[in-house]
């Protein structure tokens, strides 16, 4: 019985639509994230006299809001995912459990 369902879901088109579209999502934010997280650790290993030195004739270095807007960017990042998981990824979810229940 199981066996079943599970083959109805696999052959299910929203199954196989949400399963890429999830995945090709998932893989842009990822590297989008690590594009910014390693270019920030880039820079403090090879370029560590820019992230100290001062903006202005203030005491804050470049170091300080390079490091902010990584910590930002990974909440925006997850704010998007989870946005559309709720939004799209619930829906085309409902839809194949429908299909398989029915």
């Amino acid at each position: 019985m199981e066996q079943d369902i599970v083959r109805r879901i696999k052959a299910d088109p929203d199954y196989q639509t949400l399963v890429r579209t999830r995945s090709r999502f998932g893989w842009t934010l990822t590297w989008a994230m690590m594009l910014v997280y390693y270019g920030f650790t880039l820079l403090v290993a090879f370029n560590k006299e820019f992230l100290g030195s001062r903006i202005g004739e203030g005491v804050m270095t470049w170091g300080i809001p390079l490091g902010l807007f990584v910590i930002l960017f990974t909440i925006v990042v997850t704010g998007i995912y989870v946005n559309r998981a709720n939004s799209r990824y619930d829906d085309l979810t409902d839809a194949i459990k429908k299909k398989v229940t029915a």
